[in-house]
């Protein structure tokens, strides 16, 4: 059993999904900007994330499920899973964004399994409150942990893929660790990096997994 563990947001996915939703209110830029501190380490994940979050209140949530039906993917997304899954991995995906997008993209893709956030919503409209699975730094080095137990993988049949700093704490727990047009703070940690818009990089640096 091999495990491959991907980042979401500007990793599968082309973009930040939280700034593709706060395009719709006209709060882009403000949001955009708290994201990149968070992404670059500047900012603590968890405020950040409700911070943003916030300024989302009043969106519908059939317009949030519309945005996130049509992110776009990164280039070699769908190569990379399935190659992936060729070789032998489980491949999985975390996100500090949100299962409104890494549910319908995840099956897309043919990934196993998608770890992400929730919106809150009442009467169809988001309340700005958020909760889930990966609302911490440390969250996503929890999850793969917890993972590795339960599927009986070890760190060297791991590998993770991830640009922001919230991928740190999953990256001391895989063999190989790709910062993946990544953000200085994840290259000092990477075992791997990958500057080109293109995850099928990715495939050949699993190779190194047998």
């Amino acid at each position: 059993m091999k495990l491959a563990v991907f980042d979401f947001d500007s990793t599968l996915m082309d973009g930040e999904t939280i700034d593709f939703l706060a395009q719709e209110l006209g709060f882009e830029d403000e949001v955009a900007s708290i994201t990149e501190r968070a992404m670059a380490g500047e900012l603590d994940f968890f405020d950040s994330l409700v911070e943003r979050v916030a300024l989302l209140k009043g969106l519908s949530e059939d317009k949030v499920n519309e945005i996130c039906a049509n992110l776009p993917l990164m280039p070699g997304a769908k190569e990379a899973v399935q190659g992936l899954k060729d070789m032998g991995f489980r491949v999985v995906c975390f996100s500090g964004g949100f299962r409104n997008a890494t549910e319908p993209l995840g099956k897309e893709l043919g990934i196993d399994a998608d770890f992400s956030n929730y919106l809150h919503a009442k009467d169809g409209i988001l309340t700005g409150l958020v909760g889930g699975e990966m609302m911490f730094s440390d969250s996503k080095g929890k999850m793969i942990e917890r993972l590795q137990g339960l599927l009986g993988v070890s760190k060297e049949k791991s590998i993770v893929i991830g640009d922001g700093a919230n991928d740190l704490s999953m990256f001391k727990y895989a063999g190989v660790s790709v910062a993946f047009c990544a953000k200085p703070i994840l290259k000092e940690a990477a075992t791997d990096i990958v500057d080109k818009k293109d995850l099928r990089e990715v495939i050949k640096i699993a190779k190194r997994i047998d």
